[in-house]
């Protein structure tokens, strides 16, 4: 009994129970798909409450660190979506769906992975929040510079990015001034997780006629969401190694050239276009689930060089 209540609270078993639960009972993504967007603001205000606030004192350092993620995050990684997207994907709703994908910011899940596989927290944290607060101007201007104004509203989507950034960040520093963060914090891992877990839920059970009877639709989509995330990796790896970057700063380099923030990412297409558009997200989801999964066995088996 207590072996399946620990397995319950594990993240990677609750996105494969959300994914199998959409796949096969997804008839109640229609009653959940509201949920999607307050989800989120609950996610992105706990996941952000461990933010010091010494962190905004040290404007210097946060610029560094900050260029460095933008780099990683917005400079590699979405100019790999958009390249092969529009080299190989010519469905509108799916090629839309990596727009979005390409323009949101990292995965908040990149500060609690960096600690997890060895990686240089401090680093991983003000790169991060770095890539959210560059968010709130770069994920509008790549939107509508690709989508153009005719198939966004600008200000629908700036709405959504103070809901589900600005907002979130505010609650955060109210929830540590007021000391009611440290009474959530034993709770927030679990919150975090069943959040994520009626995202993916939602976004594949509204999917489950493609996933199940055009699989062939898949296929592509597949593709570059694991060439996004192993292949990826593994040249950012090589090439930090040439450069001799110490391993804690690798993993960092790793984690934020091959994660983006899926949810967000889903989060936008649902609210702003149709379920398929939100299929690129739930996919890379998978990939960016497994690749960790991958990473942290790695960690466990080989000593750094």
């Amino acid at each position: 009994m207590f072996k399946i209540l620990r397995l319950l609270l594990q993240r990677e078993f609750i996105l494969f129970l959300a994914l199998a639960l959409g796949l096969f009972i997804g008839s109640g993504a229609k009653f959940t798909a509201k949920t999607v967007l307050p989800a989120l603001a609950i996610i992105m205000t706990l996941s952000t409450m461990s933010i010091p606030d010494q962190i905004f004192r040290e404007p210097r350092k946060i610029i560094l660190n900050s260029l460095g993620g933008l780099g990683m995050n917005y400079g590699i990684l979405t100019s790999f979506f958009l390249v092969f997207n529009f080299l190989f994907i010519n469905d509108e709703a799916l090629r839309t769906g990596f727009i979005l994908l390409a323009a949101v910011p990292p995965a908040v899940a990149v500060i609690p992975f960096s600690v997890m596989l060895g990686g240089q927290s401090s680093f991983a944290l003000l790169a991060t929040v770095g890539c959210y607060l560059g968010a709130l101007i770069l994920t509008p201007i790549i939107t509508v510079g690709f989508l153009g104004t005719g198939f966004v509203k600008i200000d629908k989507i700036a709405i959504i990015m103070a809901e589900l950034i600005l907002v979130p960040l505010v609650c955060s520093r109210v929830l540590v001034w007021v000391k009611v963060a440290p009474r959530l914090e034993p709770y927030k891992g679990k919150i975090i997780n069943w959040g994520f877990f009626l995202v993916v839920y939602t976004i594949v059970g509204l999917n489950q006629e493609l996933f199940l009877r055009q699989t062939y639709i898949l296929l592509i989509p597949a593709l570059i969401a694991l060439g996004s995330t192993f292949f990826l990796g593994f040249i950012i790896n090589k090439i930090s190694r040439l450069g001799h970057i110490d391993h804690p700063m690798r993993i960092n380099l790793v984690l934020l050239g091959t994660h983006k923030n899926t949810g967000l990412a889903g989060g936008l297409a649902l609210a702003l276009y149709s379920e398929k558009t939100a299929l690129p997200a739930t996919i890379t989801t998978v990939f960016m689930l497994v690749y960790v999964i991958w990473l942290s066995f790695q960690a466990r088996r080989s000593i750094p060089k």
